[in-house]
Order: structure tokens, then sequence, then C-alpha cells
């Protein structure tokens, strides 16, 4: 396997790099290093870069490098600077991992450094804002993306293990100021919330870690079960007289058969129906929608965030998007969006298509259903890659450039994947690894629903 090691300089990515360096052979690795300066702490930063290349350097190891401007890409985007560094690491490891030109390194794999403290540190927060269960499982150990994996050797492994481990080999590491800076809600949970905590338990950091690992396990289980349930309950359009149902929008659950389920039951499905709507449902709307599906009366409605509408029938609970008309959406820039599992498809009638998103045939990737493709309207900030242009270029240039002006243009569809839009309609974008878009009119479109 070629792996490369995220490298950064702090003591969890050194001492990952140590530990595969001295096992390489053993475990069948071409070992790497790579190191993404995020053009944030000026010269302490740059002397991060100087490690790591030195120590890769010292232990025999192709070291690769990159510099990315993370504060100007949050100010595009909207983003804080710990979102947009993320996904500036993230979208490079996938560029490192490509397997088409102009990338020449192709590597299999890469290797960060999370630790079981990370793991503690990230289940709290998702905690504290909320988290449905899939949200407490934290970091995964392997993530797979259309151009390799992410995998976290070192979920098991406490940060003072580490240190412990690196002054047992007189091996350094770097400091990053900033992670002591109180204003990161992370570095507030680290050095404030988890040690109050741990007055009460000391073992807080291995039960969130635990936690972690169970409702991975039970987001796994929940999955298959869901897929199978799933298919008998919901039905797309609406029924008609004499039998069958109308290729209408949005879809129905058959109220009799929810209300035959246990409420964890009944609460995944109906946000699995809202997901496929496009919305995504907080405890209160799904506890509000469970309230219409089973003690609500015939024609009774309920408008929920995002633009869902559910209105109950003597039998179903039917659920839509609700379209604004032309004039509204161009005055309040109202964002539409539709969900889909990939490989997966989806019907937006606000938008007149049907988008199918497939895993390409010769692509070994596996994606599982918790990767999500969003088709919605565009929005200030973000960025294409058009077929044969040099770089990156913004949505509201390439709209200017095809003259799309009024509603139209504010209501222009995109297709995002792993924060990068891989589809956008009117124009052909470099096609993304691994994945294939088929985008084909749908008919019965509401009226007034409909932008092109």
């Amino acid at each position: 396997m070629r792996l490369a090691v995220g490298l950064s300089g702090g003591a969890d990515s050194v001492a990952l790099l140590r530990a595969l360096a001295e096992r390489s052979g053993e475990l069948g690795l071409v070992l790497h290093a790579a190191h993404l300066h995020h053009g944030l702490r000026g010269d302490e930063a740059g002397a991060d870069l100087a490690f790591a290349k030195t120590l890769a350097e010292r232990l025999n190891i192709p070291f690769h490098h990159t510099h990315v401007d993370t504060a100007a890409e949050a100010q595009a985007n909207s983003e804080s600077i710990e979102e947009a560094a993320r996904r500036l690491r993230y979208s490079w490891f996938q560029q490192l991992m490509s397997k088409g030109p102009p990338h020449a390194v192709a590597l299999d794999a890469i290797a960060t450094a999370h630790t079981l403290d990370d793991q503690a540190e990230t289940v709290l927060a998702k905690f504290l804002r909320g988290a449905w269960t899939e949200g407490l499982s934290g970091i995964h150990p392997v993530i797979e993306f259309p151009e390799g994996r992410i995998v976290r050797p070192l979920l098991a492994v406490t940060r003072a293990e580490i240190e412990a481990y690196l002054r047992a080999l007189g091996q350094s590491w770097r400091e990053d100021s900033t992670n002591r800076h109180l204003t990161f809600t992370r570095n507030r949970i680290r050095h404030e919330l988890l040690p109050l905590l741990e007055t009460w338990n000391p073992r807080l950091r291995e039960h969130l870690a635990h936690m972690a690992e169970l409702a991975q396990d039970e987001e796994s289980w929940w999955q298959g079960e869901l897929s199978r349930v799933a298919t008998q309950l919901i039905l797309p359009g609406r029924p008609v007289r004499g039998g069958g149902r109308a290729n209408a929008e949005g879809i129905g659950l058959d109220i009799t058969r929810l209300a035959a389920l246990h409420p964890a039951l009944q609460r995944r499905i109906l946000r699995h129906a809202a997901q496929q709507s496009g919305a995504a449902l907080d405890f209160a709307a799904t506890e509000s929608l469970r309230a219409l599906a089973l003690n609500g009366r015939a024609g009774e409605k309920l408008e929920l965030a995002q633009g869902l509408r559910a209105e109950r029938s003597h039998r179903e609970l039917h659920l839509s998007v609700q379209c604004a008309s032309s004039s509204a959406v161009n005055s309040t820039k109202v964002a539409l969006g539709y969900s889909s599992t990939v490989p997966g498809q989806v019907d937006a009638p606000a938008f007149g298509i049907r988008v199918r998103i497939d895993v390409a045939s010769d692509s070994t990737v596996h994606i599982t259903e918790s990767k999500l493709a969003l088709l919605r309207s565009w929005k200030p900030g973000d960025r294409v890659r058009v077929k044969h242009s040099n770089g990156p270029r913004k949505v509201k240039e390439v709209l200017e450039r095809m003259k799309v002006t009024g509603s139209d243009r504010v209501g222009w569809p995109v297709l995002e994947f792993d924060s990068r839009i891989i589809w956008m309609k009117g124009i052909e974008l470099q096609p993304e690894p691994g994945i294939e878009v088929f985008v084909t009119p749908l008919e019965a479109v509401p009226a007034g629903c409909r932008f092109d």
C-alpha cells in the first residue's frame, strides 16, 4: 500500500510517522509524508514545514507539501477558519490519491493521527450541538473517497501515551500555539470543559470513545434495517382513486404501517423521508411529524424549516418541498435543496430534473449511505472547475458568461458532493473521479416550481 501520513509536525502525526516507519516493511507499506501549509501563523507555520521536511528526509521518506490561503477561502465561502482548513486539507489529500493526470503520486491511502483524546473531544462537541446517534459516532476509523481512503490508526491511543513514546525515542515535535487559544470551540472543550468533567469521572475520555464505537456499529445496523423497512412505507407521488399513484410532487408514508413500528424506527423513517425531500430534521421537527402522523386529522398540515411541508390524509402522511414563485425566490434568495445517497437518484421538481449519481463502473470505491450528494441552488462563494479551464471559477462569473439573469440566476442548480460541485446546469465541468452524474428532464413538474 502506498500510504502517506498527514504530517503537521505535532506530536500525534510525528508519532504516527515514526511508528509506521519502524514497521513499514513488516506491514507492506510504501510510506510517504504530506504536509499542508494553511497560510496561517506566519513564521511558526514556516518552521513547522521545515521541521516536517527534515524529519521525512532523515527517515528517507518521500515528502509532499503545498500551500493554501485558508483565511481567504473561509471568507469567500462564509466558513469558519476551522471548517475551511478541514475542507482544504481533505481536498488536497484527495488530489494526492487521484490516479489521473496531472497527479503523479497516486497514493492508495492517507493516514491521519487522530487520537482517543480527539475522539472524546469530537463526541462531546457534537453532543453539545444536539447531534443524533450518527453524530455521536464521532471520528470514523476509515473514510472512503472515490480516490482512496483516509485511515486513523491511533484512535485507541491517548495523547499522553503518544508523548511518552516520543520521549522514549528522543524525538522532538512542534507545538501549535493556536491550540491554546480559547476562541476556538475545540480548545475550550479540551482545556476547560473536559478537565472539569473529569473531576466527576476520570475515565470520561475513554467512555466517550467507547460511545463513538458503539454509535458507529449502531448506525451501521440501522442503515440496513432502514433500507429494508423504508421501501415498504415510503411511496412516490400521491394515491389516486381506483388504485395506483400519480407522478406528483413529494412522497407519501403509509400511516398504518408507520404506527405499528417502534418509536425509534418511526423517527428513523421520518428523518429518512424528509432527507429524500431535501430537508434535515431536528428532534423537535421529527416529533411534530410523528404527532401529525399518529394523532393528526385528515387535512391537517404542518410547515417546517427548509421549505418542508407535511399534509395528513386518512391513510398517508405526504411530504413535499414548498416551492416559492420566481418573484419570491428572486426577492428572498431562497435556497432550494434535495439530497441523495451515492449511488442514488433524486427527483427535483423545483428544477424540473431527475438526477442519478452512480459510482463509475471501473471504480473499486464503496460509498456508504451516509455519503450524500446535495442538489441545490448555487450560493455566493461557490466555485466550479469548468472542463478545459486552468483552475476553479466562481459560479457567479460562469453565470455572467452564460448570460443567466433574474429568477433563473437565483435558482440555478448545482450538485454538491463532498464539499465540491460536481455538476452545474448548462456547462460541462471536469469529471469527478469515480462518480458519474446523469441528468434527465422531469415530467409533471408542479406549476410555479420550475426555474429553467
